[in-house]
């Protein structure tokens, strides 16, 4: 029976060039939307072409440049029908008896006792099964949607390890992408390599020229076995959309992305890319350190970057003995992650232990640039988004921000889903952020993505494996380490500097709740962002007058007269009560006291403060400050807010006056609001002499 296959809605390149049509050299290339493609994938009987070595096929499949290509990966394996049926069914075999396994523990009611021996199972099953399945399992452990909390615990166990391959085969690699011996290249090679994973072994070697470098080889017939896995994998997904309806995620797009990310890996010239541009961006970073890529010596499948010399920061003995500073190291890594996370989008998506080294100086390297992401613009600013509403406990926020970050659909009913969130981050808020543990509340979060129809997209669950591992790798070094509690320092200051039009307004949202204005808020905010290595006070300055005095500002500026208005009426009124007071004492008259609410007296104290804060604030100049005040001044929004300031400040004196004279002698009470309360005044007549 032949079956049809659908790609997922995103362009596809294929070739009418004499080479191979899968990631060969492409000299005429086409774009068409993979959803206009149907590959029709014959009948195990076809007659198959000769099979051609697994080197070839290699080949073929990678070319100079390796390309996931679905429909092209199709159109080969579909002519080897015997390679594809016998692959496929050590597969389905591996697999029956733990299928058969979860599917009992269902029927006798035991999958709660056993789900997590089960899970223990599935992950020797992938080791077993290679490099795809080693992948497939990884990417996995990210998917709360797709995978069960104990499922997700355990393939996160899942090592990229498998045995080295012999130094013959190596060596011929070498040789073919560089064009000579390794002993005629490298002045020094180990005779054995020093680790080996599911894409590649590395050496330890020296150029002729002095530097000691790290030669990481690919691993022979690469190619071939993952693109024959992801092909049966496709196969299957595709299979099982049709006939479960209970399965909500596009399992196909789900392969393609992993597909895409696997060819990618395979592609050691895209990995060196990888490193120059992470050095780029973050190797400026304070005692951050990215290695150096050696081009000379380096192609498709040999890559020779500068050796690193270090200690894995889990390894608290050694780092001890260098004397080397762990916790701030982490604090380093939190602060880079924030970074490329929320300010570039170009992030490191595999910072296990073994990929982050503390080396003697004291630095914190990074290495392994196969595995990287990107987190589109609107994608980080929804998510800044998202931690404002948190802060809130905007709910009904929080859910429509899923909606727009794409893992709920516009149709979804989020009624029963608002609750649920609340149930997640309610306990996490009654705490302090520095006591909030990052990985709990996504083992929670994960629950509901279970059980709702949520659809993790791959950057999402990329940056959760990220932030998780970080978070498992700090809690190492220091038990009371929270990540969380280090980042709120950046978010702060993103806050306040960003003049994205999402964060304005999410600032907005923050700082007033039913057209009050939160100091509270404000103090926090700027005494979190001073934190931050790179907060810079004077261009917060700047871009909030910026924001201030332009259209979008009329409603700061309103808050702002109203919030002078009080404040100046507060500070006007209790000089007046002492002056009257001392001059009630010279003629022993007693003075009524203006009662102020405790409203106004916390506003006073939380200006008071963070005019302090600003004051100790790293690069505050108050001269530049008042330098500033004869451009502010003839502003016309300037001119007007002062005009509004003098009226609200007359009416309240007026006000007082009245009362003063006319009202009997009770005391005044100013209302929570600042306003003066509503109530029919009781005249009385001067007493008779």
């Amino acid at each position: 029976m032949d079956v049809k296959t659908v790609s997922p809605a995103t362009p596809l390149s294929y070739s009418n060039s004499g080479t191979h049509p899968a990631l060969g050299n492409l000299q005429e290339v086409k774009t068409v939307p993979l959803q206009a493609v149907q590959v029709e994938l014959e009948s195990a009987t076809a007659t198959p072409e000769p099979l051609k070595s697994a080197r070839d096929i290699a080949y073929e499949l990678a070319g100079d440049a390796v390309r996931y290509d679905p429909v092209a990966i199709a159109a080969l394996y579909r002519k080897r029908p015997l390679q594809v049926w016998g692959r496929l069914s050590s597969v389905v075999w591996t697999f029956f008896s733990f299928a058969f396994s979860v599917w009992l523990d269902g029927k006798t009611g035991k999958t709660a006792t056993n789900q997590k021996r089960r899970a223990v199972r599935l992950r020797e099953i992938l080791s077993q099964l290679g490099p795809a399945f080693i992948k497939i399992g990884q990417a996995l452990s990210t998917r709360p949607d797709l995978v069960p909390p104990a499922y997700l615990e355990e393939l996160t166990t899942l090592q990229d390890q498998l045995p080295a391959f012999p130094n013959s085969v190596a060596y011929q690699f070498i040789q073919e992408e560089l064009g000579a011996h390794p002993k005629e290249i490298y002045a020094e090679i180990t005779p054995d390599p020093i680790a080996a994973a599911s894409l590649g072994q590395v050496y330890k070697g020296k150029l002729k020229t002095g530097e000691t470098v790290a030669i990481k080889v690919q691993r022979p017939g690469l190619a071939e076995n993952i693109g024959l896995d992801i092909y049966i994998l496709r196969r299957l997904a595709v299979w099982a959309q049709k006939n479960f309806k209970i399965i909500r995620s596009d399992l196909a797009g789900i392969m393609d992305e992993l597909g895409e990310r696997i060819y990618e890996e395979m592609d050691y010239t895209h990995e060196g890319q990888n490193a120059e541009r992470f050095a780029q961006l973050y190797g400026h970073i304070k005692d951050i350190y990215v290695p150096s890529i050696y081009w000379e010596y380096t192609g498709r499948r040999v890559l020779t970057m500068e050796w690193i010399t270090g200690v894995k920061l889990t390894n608290l003995e050694a780092v001890k003995a260098q004397g080397i500073d762990a916790p701030y190291l982490i604090e380093v890594g939190v602060q880079c992650s924030l970074r490329q996370l929320l300010e570039h989008g170009f992030f490191h998506a595999d910072p296990h232990p073994g990929n982050l080294l503390a080396t003697p100086d004291g630095q914190l390297a990074y290495l392994d640039f196969g595995m990287m992401s990107e987190v589109k613009p609107y994608q980080r600013y929804g998510l800044l988004e998202a931690v404002v509403h948190l802060v809130n406990r905007d709910f009904e926020g929080l859910a429509k921000d899923y909606v727009k970050l794409e893992f709920l659909t516009p149709d979804t009913d989020l009624t029963p889903i608002i609750p649920a969130l609340a149930g997640v981050f309610n306990n996490a808020l009654g705490a302090s952020v520095a006591e909030l543990n990052f990985k709990s509340i996504t083992d929670e979060l994960s629950a509901v993505m279970y059980e709702y129809p949520f659809r993790v997209p791959a950057y999402y669950a990329l940056i959760i494996r990220s932030l998780v591992t970080l978070e498992g790798i700090a809690i190492n070094v220091d038990p009371e380490f929270k990540v969380l509690s280090k980042a709120y320092p950046y978010v702060a200051k993103r806050l306040l500097s960003d003049p994205a039009p999402e964060l304005r307004a999410s600032l907005q949202d923050l700082l007033f709740k039913q057209g009050e204005f939160r100091w509270n808020r404000l103090e926090n905010l700027l005494n979190n962002a001073r934190e931050s290595e790179d907060y810079d006070i004077s261009q917060i300055l700047n871009q909030a007058l910026e924001y201030l005095f332009s259209e979008r500002g009329d409603f700061i500026r309103d808050r702002i007269v109203l919030e002078l208005v009080k404040s100046l009426d507060t500070l006007s009124s209790n000089a007046f009560a002492n002056a009257k007071a001392v001059v009630g004492e010279w003629f022993g008259v007693k003075a009524n006291q203006p009662v102020v609410s405790q409203t106004e007296k916390n506003n006073l104290e939380h200006i008071k403060r963070i005019w302090d804060i600003l004051q100790s604030t790293r690069g505050f100049d108050g001269t530049k400050v008042l330098q500033l005040l004869p451009q502010l001044l003839v502003k016309p929004e300037v001119q007007n807010m002062g005009q509004k300031v003098v009226g609200g400040l007359a009416q309240r004196a007026v006000a007082r006056l009245i009362r003063e004279f006319l009202v009997s002698q009770e005391p005044a009470v100013i209302s929570e609001n600042g306003s003066y309360p509503k109530t029919s005044p009781q005249l009385s007549l001067p007493a008779a002499k």
